[in-house]
């Protein structure tokens, strides 16, 4: 019994005289249950439960109807390796109809600027460069064209679900490159014939998706036209995609050194900070990094002692602690280069193991450690060192410039915030070049891994071939024009499966060489950051089989295995032990490979042939809302039965679609799953006789049902209420329901509690239920299927009740409580002392079914309302706990600080500003650094630069949103636990047993002591837990297996080194900086002018 720490001992004088005098109520005192009484308890529970489930369900009466209507169907036994082999190929095909495109584009494209005449007066044809941008508006459109221009014809296409100009491509320009320079109107002029190699492979593939090219300049042009669309700036630069970063060049080692010696300080600090968040961006998974800091000795800016993955996470990382940055010291190069040599020297831990680079950022000095460079770099200087004089200044940028030339490298200045973007990105042009002088062996198309188109913001995967400049002029055998690129969607890829041929608990996932999944049910893509970067350990619960699979995938080797392991359910709220088939097998001329998981039950599957098309009309018939109330309420799985269905989320709106599709046509129609749509017209007219047979015998009041439902493979879900009609929450996709896909893996009945989505409605329009359900087991000439799901919902305050009656000490078959014999101690109930006694049914996961307490307990998880007993369960071995991090969770964006009306890039000075002399010297500075812009700079720019580097520096930072969650499974076969548990000078007894036909357990405990502590560590949720993520300092010191690309173009002794550095700069006149010094400054005084 619980109690709290003794008090002193009485006099033995007083203890007699209370013995005597004062009755004692010890002698009969309410003892806490014996484990033998709670057992007989249990097994009153089971059995009602169990009569209850079976009456309800009907799962004996669903499995004879489907033997009846045997001729219907036939049970397909799935093979795992033919069909993953099956797959494979089907996914091997997509991509090399791709590839075979994309070289026909870059032979094209090679062809056509080598025969292109250079043109240097452009002027008449600048003034029309907007015509390849110039979009009309589709049907609505008003505005005609200009003279000169093509009219342009758009239209709504299935493929992009947008409108497009199946005949020309567009071209997009970022602002900040000058549309009007002869660079860009002959780009665009000689790209432009592109259109008809565009056209031709359309022609031969249908299911091409955009085609485009993307010049080393900057321009895109893309097929089929589109309407370009952006809000404000036009910043989308293609050079700083995924796709041109890994097809421009090859996978880098870049060590980032920073210059933060005392003359680096603020606004030069800022712009080099800046600078490097932009280098970052131009990195991709198969790069790796490290940025280090030096003044007088150099060292790390974060936790990484290594070169790391330039993913995601680790860029984070790098980038956060990169900001913390202050300067202070005397420079010495010397340090800084050794450190970095010294970094790209290590080779204990996973390396691109090509391109090795040094990205110097500073300020200018006159040391050219050249001591250094003939210590590690001579005589073959096979590291690049690429140097950035950043802010304005006096020094000397000789020797920093010199650095860059005399080893490989490039040198270019980055005097304001206009600069940074195409000075980051200039060094990729010169890791190009050894790639062009290859040849015909750097022509192999690379796959990228998954990403967020910019035109439809559908996630794709991208091929990408180089495009080389094969011109026979001497100062361009260098070059590198451009890389070409074609998508393929995720809804793609995913269509090459056959899904509803699987068991809704079977699915193919893909990956690339990285370990990064490409397809995977938990590849939530709408919450998902940019590019896409899920390990499959982190998309799956892992485990020591499953390391060992990922390798052998990136290996690229063959293979099964069968196993238990641990599975996430669908809603995330619990995790079952189940057995799984794994097999995989490469796909052929990429770095993915693909793999098909099926459970280890007997994998078979229903398919209808119902060819008898007046037995068709009779089971469409059943769906009907006319078909009668006693057949309950249909649901249809939302599919796409046929082409021309229109989907939506209204699931009672779409079966109307669907209905008036099969009033149109056969199910045999060409653009129909005749497949899908037999089983689904079969499920129909086998449930409607369920129930008409079934559920008219179910006696819901004396067993408290509040519905019966009934739900399918082939996509029908039924449901019957009993009183008031209350809407069906479940997922109509059985496929995707968590309480099917559960059923499935069970043996026994499953037990859940439901709740309204939202905790305010507990008692209005949707009333708590527990749901109960089981699959089916149907032998059909020798094999196995499960065909569907049955089930009810219980109504808790009936069951509540029974539960107090069951757990009580009531005589067997009588409603007389058993009297305790005089002298002898008095067993509690759960009836009688629901005031110091909590009787629960807790389910697998740790969440309240029942309480002999009140309604409001049901759904709740036991950690959180009664943490001390849940960790008492987890102690002695009930429970195990699981975690793992939800890296695509949705996540409520976090509360801005700010919520004042200004502009977020204007900063209104206050009083004690405009006396501040510092404030003056520093405001005039940071005006006069935003004019001095290089080469040539939009006047949007000047109100702009700054909101957009900050708003880029986040979005580096946001990596997305993780979850840390937590799930709870039964781990130990025995039935019975029983223990005193000591918190403090507090103790408390508890016993569960388990209830054998389910997956419940019944727990009897003392209820806790008033003023005792909880002796608890377990989260107050069971699951939803914002988290920073697994500390990457620590996985960069362990980090995953993984393998870039069998190729690496990083040398040639044929490489022209002589364009090495920038050119002048474009400096403004002084009185032209001090007119718009003092314009720039007019609006921070204006409100307080009016004020």
């Amino acid at each position: 019994m619980a109690r709290r720490a003794s008090l002193p001992a009485p006099c033995p004088a007083t203890l007699l005289f209370f013995l005597l005098i004062v009755p004692n109520p010890a002698l009969g005192a309410d003892i806490f249950p014996r484990p033998g009484t709670v057992r007989r308890w249990a097994s009153r529970l089971e059995r009602a439960l169990e009569h209850t489930a079976r009456k309800g369900c009907g799962r004996e009466v669903l499995e004879e109807l489907y033997l009846e209507h045997r001729h219907l169907y036939d049970a397909k036994t799935i093979d795992p390796e033919e069909l993953v082999k099956t797959v494979a190929a089907r996914f091997d095909e997509v991509l090399q109809h791709k590839v075979k495109a994309l070289e026909r584009l870059a032979h094209a494209a090679e062809e056509l600027e080598r025969d292109y005449l250079w043109r240097g007066d452009t002027k008449e044809e600048s003034q029309n460069l907007n015509q390849d941008q110039q979009v009309a508006k589709h049907e609505t459109s008003t505005q005609m064209p200009q003279d000169g221009e093509v009219e342009r014809t758009y239209e709504l296409d299935p493929v992009f679900g947008t409108y497009v100009d199946k005949n020309r491509s567009t071209v997009q320009i970022p602002t900040d490159i000058y549309k009007g320079s002869a660079i860009m109107v002959n780009e665009r002029n000689w790209t432009a014939g592109l259109d008809e190699t565009f056209k031709r492979n359309k022609e031969e593939d249908p299911t091409l998706l955009w085609q485009v090219f993307g010049s080393v300049t900057g321009l895109l042009r893309f097929f089929p036209g589109q309407e370009w669309v952006s809000s404000g700036v036009d910043l989308y630069d293609l050079r700083r995609r995924p796709w041109y970063i890994q097809g421009v060049c090859s996978p880098k080692d870049m060590v980032i050194l920073m210059d933060v010696s005392g003359s680096v300080t603020g606004l030069t600090l800022k712009l080099m900070k800046s600078s490097v968040s932009e280098l970052l961006k131009t990195l991709a998974d198969n790069d790796f990094v490290n940025i280090a800091f030096f003044n007088k000795e150099a060292k790390p800016v974060s936790c990484f002692k290594h070169l790391v993955q330039a993913n995601e996470h680790n860029k984070k990382v790098l980038l956060t602690s990169m900001q913390q940055l202050t300067a202070t010291g005397v420079t010495n190069y010397n340090a800084g280069f050794s450190f970095a040599f010294e970094q790209l020297l290590n080779t204990s831990y996973s390396r691109a193991e090509c391109n090795k680079m040094i990205m110097l950022f500073t300020d200018g000095g006159e040391d050219q450690a050249e001591e250094v460079f003939r210590k590690y770099n001579s005589p073959n200087k096979t590291v690049r060192v690429f140097t950035f004089s950043v802010g304005q200044h006096n020094y000397n940028v000789g020797p920093v410039q010199q650095m860059a030339c005399t080893n490989n490298g490039y040198y270019s200045a980055i005097p304001s915030i206009g600069a940074i973007r195409i000075s980051t990105q200039n060094y990729l042009n010169v890791l190009g070049r050894p790639m062009v002088l290859a040849g015909p062996k750097a022509k192999k198309v690379q796959w990228t891994n998954m990403y967020k188109d910019a035109l439809t913001e559908s996630f794709v995967i991208t091929g990408t071939l180089p495009v080389f400049n094969i011109s026979y002029d001497q100062n361009k055998q260098n070059q590198l024009l451009g890389v070409m690129a074609i998508d393929v969607s995720l809804e793609e890829i995913n269509k090459l499966t056959p899904k509803y041929h699987l068991s809704p608990n079977g699915y193919f996932y893909a990956m690339d060489s990285n370990g990064y999944v490409i397809m995977h049910p938990s590849l939530n893509v709408e919450n998902a950051p940019e590019p896409v970067t899920l390990d499959i350990l982190d998309a799956e619960l892992s485990s020591r089989i499953k390391v060992e699979i990922r390798r052998s995938m990136i290996d690229k080797e063959s293979g099964t295995r069968r196993f238990e392991t641990l599975i996430k359910s669908e809603d995330k709220r619990y995790v079952d032990k189940a057995m799984r088939i794994y097999t995989w097998i490469p796909i052929s001329d990429s770095d993915y490979s693909l793999a098909l998981v099926l459970p280890a039950y007997p994998s078979s599957y229903l398919q209808a042939h119902l060819t008898d098309q007046i037995l068709q009309v009779r089971y469409l018939e059943q769906l009907l809302p006319t078909a009668g109330e006693d057949l309950g309420r249909v649901f249809i799985a939302p599919r796409e039965y046929c082409k021309n269905l229109m989907m939506t989320k209204d699931n009672e709106q779409f079966l109307q679609n669907f209905m008036r599709e099969m009033d149109k046509q056969t199910p045999d129609a060409k653009h129909c799953r005749t497949d899908l749509i037999y089983n689904l017209i079969l499920d129909a007219g086998i449930t409607a006789k369920f129930a008409q047979t079934h559920w008219p015998g179910v006696d819901s009041d004396s067993l408290g049902i509040i519905n019966l439902f009934v739900a399918t493979d082939g996509g029908v879900t039924r449901v019957l209420s009993y009183g008031a009609r209350e809407p069906w929450l479940e997922n109509p996709e059985p496929c995707e329901a968590s309480y099917y896909k559960r059923s499935l893996n069970s043996r026994s009945y499953v037990y859940r509690a439901v709740l309204p989505p939202d905790e305010n409605e507990r008692g209005g329009n949707f009333s708590v239920g527990i749901l109960v359900t089981r699959a089916l087991n149907v032998s059909v000439g020798g094999r196995y299927i499960q065909p569907a799901v049955v089930g009810i919902r219980l109504n808790p305050e009936s069951w509540i009740s029974k539960l107090r009656s069951l757990a009580s000490n009531l005589s067997e078959g009588r409603n007389l409580r058993q009297k305790c014999p005089r002298w002898n101690d008095c067993e509690m109930d759960c009836q009688s002392h629901s005031k110091i006694l909590n009787c629960l049914i807790v389910d697998d996961g740790g969440f309240i079914i029942l309480s002999n307490q009140d309604i409001e307990q049901t759904g709740i998880f036991l950690g959180e309302s009664d943490p001390h007993l849940m960790q008492g369960l987890l102690d002695i071995g009930l429970f195990s706990r699981v975690q793992s991090y939800d890296y695509l969770a949705p996540c409520e964006p976090e509360p801005q600080p700010d919520a004042g009306a200004a502009h977020r890039s204007t900063y209104i000075p206050r009083i004690p500003d405009l006396l501040s002399l510092t404030w003056w010297l520093s405001a005039t500075a940071w005006s006069m650094i935003q004019q001095l812009l290089y080469k040539l700079t939009l006047p949007s720019w000047y109100n702009t630069g700054l909101a957009v580097q900050a708003e880029d520096t986040a979005m580096m930072l946001d990596t997305g949103c993780m979850i840390l969650q937590t799930q709870f499974y039964f781990t130990n076969s025995s039935k019975s636990f029983h223990r005193e548990m000591i918190c403090g000078n507090c103790s408390r007894v508890f016993h569960a047993e388990k209830l054998g036909s389910s997956n419940l357990v019944l727990v009897v405990a003392e209820q806790v002591p008033q003023g005792c502590p909880l002796c608890s560590n377990l989260p107050s949720l069971q699951i939803l837990k914002k988290s920073k993520g697994p500390d990457q300092c620590q996985m960069a010191e362990e980090p995953r297996y993984r393998k870039g690309p069998e190729l690496c173009f990083d040398y040639n002794t044929e490489e022209d080194v002589s364009e090495c550095g920038d050119g002048t700069i474009m400096r403004p006149s002084l009185s032209i900086l001090l007119i718009l010094q003092l314009l720039l400054l007019w609006p921070a005084f204006t409100p307080l002018l009016q004020s």
